[in-house]
């Protein structure tokens, strides 16, 4: 069976990597290291799930995301928003932007697995 893959946009190198870790057993992972770079990887790549920091330089998740979400061609790609951003209303606003989940940093293992697993049974 062709292993899922999933895509990690995130700015920063360390979490990247411990996204990687958790998840390379099981995915193949992509990783990106901004929002345009997200864009560019998901058009070539087509991965089945995207884990989408939202606030990165150059272009940020939100404007990724809804670039992504956009195209009929990648729209139907999940994007969890993975993201410090953890205020009241971030989650609101993640999902208007396109995201199909949502968890705030620092990240909690069992609940990323738990929601990958939701889109990616």
């Amino acid at each position: 069976m062709e292993r899922k893959k999933i895509l990690v946009v995130d700015d920063t190198e360390w979490n990247r990597d411990l996204i990687v870790q958790l998840l390379e057993d099981e995915y193949t992972v992509l990783q990106a290291v901004d929002g345009e770079d997200g864009v560019r990887v998901t058009e070539q790549e087509k991965p089945d799930l995207i884990l989408m920091d939202l606030g990165m330089p150059v272009m940020d998740g939100w404007e990724a995301t809804r670039k992504i979400k956009a195209n009929d061609a990648l729209k139907h790609i999940p994007i969890i928003a993975v993201t410090s951003h953890a205020m009241v209303g971030d989650e609101i606003d993640a999902r208007k932007a396109g995201c199909d989940d949502y968890l705030a940093k620092p990240v909690d293992d069992e609940e990323l697995l738990r929601k990958i697993h939701k889109f990616l049974p």
